[in-house]
């Protein structure tokens, strides 16, 4: 996520590196580099233009301390700036009303039904509500078993009607089967296009005519770009629509509409999804994304992320393994479990400051999720007892581990080393009175990943 404008934003702050002073004339020149990676990232063009002409207001109109460096000051300014162009702070979604509506919309492919079922499952989860969820895409009978899929994940109810094709009578009769049930929120999942046309906008008016939703969020595909943009701004002067969900954030995208929309449209991004599972969805900060865009991470968002996952009941009894020197494979596995759970591993690489910039000079290290599918092998091929005793797992034993994971002996002997190694310094810690950290610890891979 927006790896092509960091590394780009990074090179033109290095125009005022050695720099006394800021100057009209070194300023300049770092702010035509800085709209050249602007546009570069799919930014809008008056919104780029608009971007650099108030940083250059802001870096003429200061004094440069002597602690400060002129390339130090410009990133400060910079990031003011990103963080001011996408919103400033996190903006809560409206969920007023017995019960609350939030109106899905957006084009087809966006993402909308996933992000239905993902804002269910937020709000079940992390708001103590009960929400109920309404299928009207009556054009895609997919639309409607996915969303009847991922309600029975999340584990709440749907309500949908396969012999009706009138998505307004469908939304109106699913609110009142949530009053019914005694569901307190209510997100209906409408259909989509494949491109704006009059039909499904007179559609989706008479929708939110007729269940007048606290809450209608534009669902749109961040790897669009411009075109995510463009559509937002027609969707926008239909519906008036109150915020923007981004997805697929945590793909290869060059993070045009994340910069670009909330200026063109005036309206909030309030969440963006960062992964496929059900919990992949994040509350937008701005003042976050702007601090992982400049590469100094997102340590507030990590430990959230990190906090949602921990178990306290779980952690005492990993400590009390550890003390009593029981901790063996099984504990490890899920470990590495509860790491997979927080997301991918790039995107947790993104949120620690200064790791991604390493990863970057270091060309012999990857972070590939993939790498945590060999460990997960080589400790599935391991007996129940092997597990519990790493101690007697032999030469031997380590050759039939190899064989079933499809890993190499020497795969093998590196994950046992590397998890006796981590067993000791565990105890230790315990010997000198210390406390297990809380959050995991990243253990090191086979491979490319590290040893």
């Amino acid at each position: 996520m927006f790896e092509n404008l960091s590394e780009r934003l990074e090179r033109s702050f290095k125009i005022l590196k050695g720099e006394g002073k800021i100057t009209e004339i070194n300023v300049a020149e770092t702010l035509k580099d800085v709209r050249r990676a602007l546009l570069e990232a799919d930014v809008n063009y008056n919104v780029a233009k608009q971007f650099t002409e108030q940083i250059k207001i802001k870096a003429l109109g200061q004094n440069v301390l002597t602690s400060v460096r002129p390339g130090e000051l410009m990133v400060k300014i910079v990031h003011d700036e990103l963080a001011e162009l996408m919103g400033g702070k996190a903006m809560d979604i409206n969920l007023s009303g017995q019960p609350a509506i939030i109106l899905m919309s957006g084009l087809q492919g966006s993402g909308k039904t996933t992000m239905s079922g993902k804002l269910a499952n937020l709000l079940k989860t992390k708001q103590s509500r009960k929400p109920l969820l309404v299928a009207a895409d009556v054009y895609r009978p997919a639309a409607i078993e996915q969303l009847r899929v991922l309600a029975e994940q999340i584990g709440v109810p749907v309500f949908f009607d396969l012999e009706s094709k009138d998505p307004v009578g469908i939304a109106r009769r699913g609110v009142a089967e949530a009053m019914a049930q005694g569901c307190d929120t209510v997100i209906v999942d409408t259909a989509g296009r494949l491109a704006i046309d009059e039909e499904m906008m007179r559609e989706i008016e008479a929708i939110k005519a007729a269940v007048k939703p606290s809450e209608t969020l534009f669902v749109v595909d961040s790897m669009t770009g411009q075109d995510a943009v463009n559509t937002a701004k027609e969707f926008n002067q239909r519906l008036d629509f109150d915020g923007v969900v981004l997805t697929k954030l945590d793909g290869d995208t060059r993070g045009g509409a994340a910069l670009s929309i909330r200026s063109v449209v005036d309206k909030p991004i309030k969440f963006v999804g960062t992964g496929e599972k059900m919990d992949a969805l994040d509350v937008f900060h701005p003042d976050r994304m702007a601090d992982r865009i400049l590469g100094m991470g997102d340590i507030i968002s990590l430990v959230e992320r990190a906090q949602q996952q921990y178990d306290e009941r779980e952690a005492r009894r990993l400590e009390e393994r550890i003390a009593k020197d029981q901790f063996d494979f099984n504990d490890f596995l899920a470990q590495v479990q509860q790491i997979k759970k927080m997301g991918s591993l790039k995107d947790l690489a993104s949120m620690i400051p200064g790791l991604s910039k390493i990863m970057k000079d270091n060309k012999d290290v990857e972070l590939d999720d993939n790498a945590f599918k060999s460990v997960e092998a080589i400790i599935y091929s391991m007996t129940p007892e092997e597990r519990k005793r790493p101690s007697i797992i032999d030469g031997r034993r380590r050759k039939r581990i190899a064989d079933g994971s499809g890993t190499s002996v020497q795969e093998v002997n590196k994950l046992i080393n590397q998890f006796t190694q981590m067993r000791k310094m565990m105890k230790q810690l315990q010997g000198f009175g210390g406390k297990i950290p809380k959050l995991p610890k990243m253990p090191k891979f086979p491979g490319k990943f590290g040893f």
